[in-house]
């Protein structure tokens, strides 16, 4: 044969081997994505949340993975930008080829990914998205997580257990905001409670004052807020001035971290937030032993509220992908079974109706001195 012509049959099974080679690996492995708010406004909730995915995919992989293939779990920082999100779904998609999309922070990135043109053709199902708006997505987005509504039903309850009829509201006014301070507003009149008062978040620095001032003389036996973390922060530390002793509920996603550096430490003693995980430290339940040890063996970090449900929403898609069948879209089946999941202690109950995994709703004190008493 011609040294040429040897040279070139050379060079065509090589790529032929490297394409091969391609083909396996990739028959071999599950691509999971996620774009998610990593170093924006709520990177310490997507930093924990991702923390505790990682953990779990990890603890698969370094055990056969799922059926002999391993996960390839791809991360991308969308900085808390709906567009940057919309746009890093798309390279998931189209350059990665992932097979299964997590969901990132808040309901305007999540409408963004779905008015995206790529997901809107992959047909793929947006999976545990942290939402806190009250606002329904059909099939193509299905929650871990219980409801908004169902978080704010048990902080009513809560309270109405200790005999409290004076709530007042601290409300950042903005469309995303509106139906959840209607639904409070009904709740309120439903439940025979008196509404004592009302803060606007976002109005001028001297309304807040003024406002904030009268909210405390009414003395409310406790205040809702109805406002992201930046709004909270700054409603507390104006709060806080007149009312130190003042119960104020807040809901699961608000980023304690910055709640501190906004509104002040001592600001956030007498503050109370719903929970849609049990106790991260305790270890009453198998997945919560697992959680705690997978994240000393894979992570040596901190233990929270996020890393736990982060941990707990990988292992309800491993079991989605494991209990799969060819041709159908495995999460999309999952939210249709009838029959209740259990991950070692903390059971969900899918619902097609929904589209949610879970009803668990706790509430957590914040300590003197810091940190969640559940």
């Amino acid at each position: 044969m011609h040294p040429l012509v040897r040279f070139w049959s050379f060079c065509l099974a090589l790529l032929f081997s490297i394409f091969s080679l391609n083909a396996q690996a990739q028959g071999n492995t599950i691509i999971i994505g996620q774009a998610i708010d990593l170093s924006g406004p709520n990177g310490s909730i997507g930093r924990d949340y991702v923390a505790g995915i990682t953990t779990y995919f990890d603890s698969i992989n370094v055990n056969g993975g799922v059926g002999g293939k391993r996960i390839k779990y791809l991360v991308r920082d969308d900085q808390g930008n709906p567009a940057i999100s919309a746009q890093a779904v798309s390279d998931l998609l189209e350059k990665d080829k992932a097979e299964y999309l997590l969901g990132g922070i808040g309901a305007a990135t999540t409408d963004a990914v779905l008015a995206n043109a790529k997901f809107s053709q992959s047909g793929l199902t947006l999976f545990a998205p942290l939402v806190a708006s009250v606002k329904t997505y059909g099939s193509r987005v299905l929650f871990w997580r219980p409801s908004p509504e169902q978080e704010m039903q048990y902080i009513f309850s809560y309270f109405d257990k200790l005999g409290i009829k004076s709530v007042g509201i601290a409300y950042q006014e903005n469309g995303l905001n509106q139906d959840m301070y209607n639904y409070v507003v009904a709740e309120l009149r439903k439940r025979n409670m008196l509404m004592s008062g009302l803060v606007r978040i976002g109005a001028s620095a001297a309304d807040l004052e003024r406002e904030s001032a009268i909210l405390a003389k009414s003395n409310p036996g406790i205040v809702i807020a109805i406002a992201d973390t930046l709004g909270t922060g700054v409603f507390l530390k104006e709060f806080r001035k007149q009312a130190p002793r003042t119960f104020v509920a807040g809901m699961s996603l608000i980023n304690l971290d910055t709640l501190a550096e906004v509104a002040g430490p001592k600001a956030l003693e007498w503050t109370v937030f719903s929970q849609v995980v049990p106790n991260p430290l305790s270890k009453k339940s198998l997945i919560q032993i697992d959680h705690s040890n997978m994240m000393k063996k894979f992570r040596d970090e901190d233990l929270s509220a996020l890393t736990f449900e982060g941990f707990m929403v990988a292992k309800t898609l491993v079991k989605a992908i494991q209990a799969s069948k060819p041709g159908r879209d495995a999460l999309q089946a999952l939210s249709a079974q009838k029959n209740i999941i259990d991950l070692g202690g903390v059971t969900l109950t899918p619902s097609d109706s929904t589209h949610r995994m879970s009803n668990y709703v706790d509430m957590a004190l914040f300590r003197k001195g810091g940190g969640l008493l559940f």
